[in-house]
């Protein structure tokens, strides 16, 4: 995968974040082939970039309760 410009970015906190502020996870759509993530309260802490295939199966895999939880 090839580099890309996280510095312009546009974030958005997933829906399976909590609202007190505990696991809270960014997410961006604006790359068709990869989806950025990181955490929202180190804002300026790492970003781990998936592909987004991958990202799609671990989303559905999650909303299908095949993952515990």
């Amino acid at each position: 995968m090839r580099s890309i410009d996280l510095s312009v970015v546009t974030w958005r906190k997933s829906s399976y974040s909590n609202s007190d502020g505990g696991a809270c996870l960014e997410v961006s759509d604006d790359f068709a082939t990869a989806v950025p993530v990181r955490d929202s309260k180190l804002r300026d802490g790492p970003v781990l970039v998936f592909p987004a295939d991958r990202w799609t199966s671990f989303v559905s895999a999650i909303r299908g309760g095949q993952l515990g939880g």
